[in-house]
This record gives C-alpha cells, sequence and structure tokens, in this order.
C-alpha cells in the first residue's frame, strides 16, 4: 500500500472523529434553544427505540422554547415520557397535538458543569486522534518492514501523520472554545 494511500485512510478517520465531536455538541445545551438539543433523543416507537427527528417536525418557536410536532398523533405520549425520563431535565408541555420545550436560563454553575462536560467529549475525541495516529504510524512502519515503501517514505509518512494529528487537535480545541464559549454566554 502506498504512503499517499495510508494517510488518506487515516485523515478520513480523523475527519470522522471531528464530526463525531461537532455531532456529539450539538446535544450540549446553551443558552438558546436548539433542537440539536432533541433530536438525536431515542423514543420508543412501536417497541424500537427511534430518533425524535424521525417521528417529528423540530423547530425553534422563539429564543427559548423548542417545538416539537409528531408526524403520528399517536406517538406524542412516547415523546413525552422519552423527554421526561432522558437527562434533559426538561418538562414537555403538550395541546394534544405539539409539544413545547421551554428552555429555561442556566445557572453560572450549570453553565461551568457544562463547559466541564465539552471539555471532557473534546479530550475524549483527542485520545482516538492520537489512536489513529499511532495506527498510520505503525501501518507505515510495517509497509516499511515488508520493503513495500522506502525509508524515506517511511519518514515523510511518519511526519505528515505528526502533522495531520497536530491540525486536528488544533480543529478539536478550536471547536471545544466555539462551544464553551456559546455556552458561557448568557
Amino acid at each position: 500500500m502506498s504512503i499517499k494511500v495510508i494517510l488518506e485512510t487515516h485523515k478520513k478517520n480523523m475527519d470522522k472523529a471531528l464530526d463525531h465531536l461537532k455531532l456529539e455538541l450539538r446535544g450540549v445545551r446553551t443558552g438558546r434553544a436548539s433542537t440539536g438539543l432533541v433530536e438525536h433523543l431515542r423514543v420508543e416507537y412501536y417497541g424500537n427505540p427511534t430518533p425524535l427527528n424521525q417521528l417529528a417536525a423540530l423547530s425553534v418557536s422563539e429564543a427559548s422554547s423548542i417545538l416539537i410536532k409528531p408526524f403520528d398523533p399517536a406517538c406524542l405520549k412516547d415523546i413525552e415520557k422519552a423527554i421526561r425520563t432522558s437527562d434533559l431535565n426538561l418538562s414537555p408541555n403538550s395541546d394534544g397535538k405539539v409539544i413545547r420545550l421551554n428552555i429555561p436560563p442556566l445557572s453560572e454553575e450549570r453553565r461551568k458543569q457544562l463547559v466541564h462536560q465539552v471539555k471532557s467529549m473534546g479530550e475524549q475525541v483527542k485520545i482516538s486522534i492520537r489512536n489513529v495516529r499511532r495506527d498510520g504510524i505503525k501501518h507505515i512502519e510495517d509497509e516499511e518492514k515488508q520493503k513495500r515503501i522506502s525509508e524515506d517514505d517511511r519518514d515523510k509518512g511518519k511526519k505528515e501523520v505528526e502533522n495531520y494529528t497536530k491540525d486536528y487537535i488544533a480543529k478539536i480545541d478550536e471547536v471545544v472554545r466555539v462551544k464553551s464559549d456559546e455556552v458561557m454566554k448568557e
């Protein structure tokens, strides 16, 4: 396998890790209402756990409330139950057709807890990026041992993997910083 293919494979893995972090951070609460808070919430629908965004239209009606309109009115109670049992600490208000979630303002203490959670999520993704780096370097070294690439290619490949790692760690730090600032904003 050529160095170029190895590098592309590992770069894609780093991309996936960064995308996963961005997706996870959408579910972290900020001072404003966001459909990302509930869209991946699992609802028991006819015995199957189904993401909320597949069962209902989600929208932000005001800066502090989320509107959930089920496609099937029969699942309204299931959606309410899923919201109540989730760790969101929100109480749904239903009028029989739609559910409104009022997002109360966050206390300073809760904001700090959320920032800590965001940083922890960032650290977990950094660990996975470092694991990708380790695997990439090992893969390059194995190719060199089997005489498929030269020592120069091995050294260049290792350097590229290190550069990718530094770039992605910086991107993760930036994503975490932006989300932390968003959480701390009132």
